[in-house]
């Protein structure tokens, strides 16, 4: 499960953070240059002042920090943007060195400019009741007998992946995933179960105020109650669903709908009660052919039609609707390096959804284009890896933003738990003529966005192609554009290039390229700059770029 790869690599607490060296700068200088101003655009005489906080936040790891973190230690995030004119951000259960442990769970906090966040504290402080009875209630069912998981120890359970959506000025609600330790019965039998439950509040300015709501759904098995399938036979797994992850879509018409899964043979589809946010049909057991449709439609498998595989690698759906299109999000590959991002779309909730090559991933499975995130680096700096499980929200007027966690490489100034420090990050999101969303490299730092000008274009750039490469940082490349229109070094040497000021849009060749000014976060000092996203002819490979001088 999603919690046993996590686990790998969070679970330190044999070491010393005050041991990890904390002396030199987060950023380096990848040669980028323009070190005169870091507050005044040269082009466009505009003023603005870069965030200085440090991304390498161990000195700042621990909770007695957390006033300090901003976004260090964020993991699966959900965002939504509050009537009180807040965008709150909660999480998953994570923090270097497990330096949230005892404090609660499902930690919030808020911005009103996306960079610069406040911390909150918790929104649960133990687990609930009803998790107990839920779950030896089902077992019960199952002929076993009560469950022998300790519920005095929080710490054995899992507290992952809320959603967060805001219903009305009035009525906020959170689905949250709490994982049960341990096999169903025994060795040789599959991993216990998991729920989703939900809160409420009307005051997410308070994290006390939550109240719960109690259980939605678990997982739902195909295989009746045949669990005596070994939890590390991955390919034959027990659960068909597995009951995380949730995302909760709200249609035009009214309709809730929750989607949900990872890992266990896809993700699933499930139409809820607006009034009470529950399912609208009856689950029954989860088991059973005569209960399957209560539990969901699957609406996408990664190796869906592969004989044999149920262990799919992927994850985390976070699905948006605009401009007639549902466009589902997905994690794909383990989360502490290789985690990437693909999205697809559907003009229907439930599917089938299609990715940007015309592929019907909904009934035929299969890698989904295009790539929106993946392990990087620009010039020598460390880059990110582990970039994914997004959060996707919009501000009410046009401009919509990807939210993840992104951890530093292994061994990162020479410390052996680096990948394990896990920094929230915000990026803007750019939609294709085609209406496909591309999502920006460079973090969004709220640089005052002028109009861009052909003359700044001119120089050199770096430029990635982001093309899927398991566990592997994609680099850059120098790319000059000369100011005869022609590409003189890189991507497209020897091409013609132009620009359409109305659009935004560089052309080089015939490949696309979406420009917006953003914040150069490898700079030393960070300074303003412009950035670009494209997707190539076919889809399969993701351009970045950002120019240095």
């Amino acid at each position: 499960m999603k919690k046993i790869a996590f686990l790998a690599f969070t679970v330190m607490s044999a070491f010393s953070i005050a041991a990890c060296s904390s002396s030199d700068p987060g950023s380096d200088d990848n040669g980028s240059g323009n070190n005169n101003n870091n507050n005044t655009n040269p082009n466009t005489g505009t003023t603005y002042t870069a965030p200085t906080y440090d991304d390498y936040y161990v000195p700042l790891a621990d909770w007695n920090y957390r006033t300090q973190w901003n976004l260090a230690n964020v993991h699966d995030p959900s965002v939504m943007l509050a009537d009180d004119g807040y965008y709150y951000m909660y999480q998953t259960d994570a923090s270097y060195g497990n330096a949230h442990v005892g404090h609660g769970h499902f930690f919030c906090r808020r911005s009103k400019d996306l960079v610069n966040w406040e911390f909150l504290g918790a929104t649960m402080h133990g687990i609930p009741a009803w998790v107990k009875t839920k779950l030896n209630e089902i077992r019960s069912q199952m002929g076993l007998g009560a469950s022998t998981a300790n519920f005095n120890d929080q710490t054995q359970f899992g507290f992952w992946a809320p959603c967060v959506r805001r219903i009305s000025s009035s009525l906020y609600r959170m689905y949250y995933v709490i994982t049960i330790p341990g096999t169903i019965d025994g060795t040789g039998t599959w991993s216990e179960r998991c729920f989703i439950g939900l809160m409420e509040t009307a005051t997410p300015s308070n994290p006390e105020s939550w109240v719960d709501k109690g259980y939605v759904i678990t997982n739902y098995s195909d295989k009746q109650l045949n669990f005596r399938v070994n939890a590390t036979d991955w390919n034959n797994c027990y659960f068909k669903y597995n009951a995380i992850d949730p995302s909760l879509v709200i249609k035009d018409n009214g309709e809730h709908w929750l989607v949900y899964g990872s890992w266990h043979s896809g993700i699933a589809a499930v139409r809820l009660d607006p009034a009470t946010g529950l399912p609208k049909q009856s689950l029954g057991n989860p088991w059973g052919d005569e209960n399957a449709a209560a539990y969901g439609k699957t609406i996408y498998n990664r190796l869906l039609g592969k004989a044999g595989q149920r262990w799919q690698s992927s994850e985390a759906p976070e699905v948006v609707y605009r401009d007639g299109y549902y466009y589902m999000f997905l994690a794909y590959d383990e989360l502490s390096v290789a985690y990437n991002t693909r999205v697809v779309r559907s003009r229907n909730i439930d599917g089938p959804y299609y990715d940007i090559t015309g592929r019907d991933v909904t009934t035929s499975g299969g890698e989904a284009y295009p790539i929106l995130t993946h392990p990087y680096k620009f010039g020598t700096d460390h880059g990110w890896v582990g970039i994914s499980h997004c959060a996707v929200f919009d501000d009410g007027k046009g401009n919509w933003y990807y939210a993840s966690q992104q951890r530093f490489p292994a061994n990162y100034k020479g410390n052996a738990y680096s990948n394990a420090l896990m920094m929230g990050a915000v990026r803007s999101i750019v939609w294709t003529s085609d209406g496909w969303p591309l999502v920006l490299p460079e973090r969004y730092g709220a640089v005052p966005q002028q109009a861009i000008s052909e003359s700044e274009l001119v120089g050199n750039w770096q430029h990635i192609n982001l093309a899927y490469s398991y566990q592997q940082q994609a680099g850059s490349a120098l790319l000059t554009l000369g100011s005869d229109h022609k590409v003189t070094a890189g991507f497209g040497a020897g091409s013609a290039w132009s620009f359409s000021a109305s659009t935004g849009v560089l052309t080089i060749g015939t490949n696309k390229l979406y420009l917006k000014r953003e914040l150069d976060w490898e700079a030393s000092p960070r300074k303003q700059t412009i950035v670009y996203v494209g997707v190539s002819n076919d889809g399969k490979t993701t351009y970045w770029g950002k120019k240095i001088n």
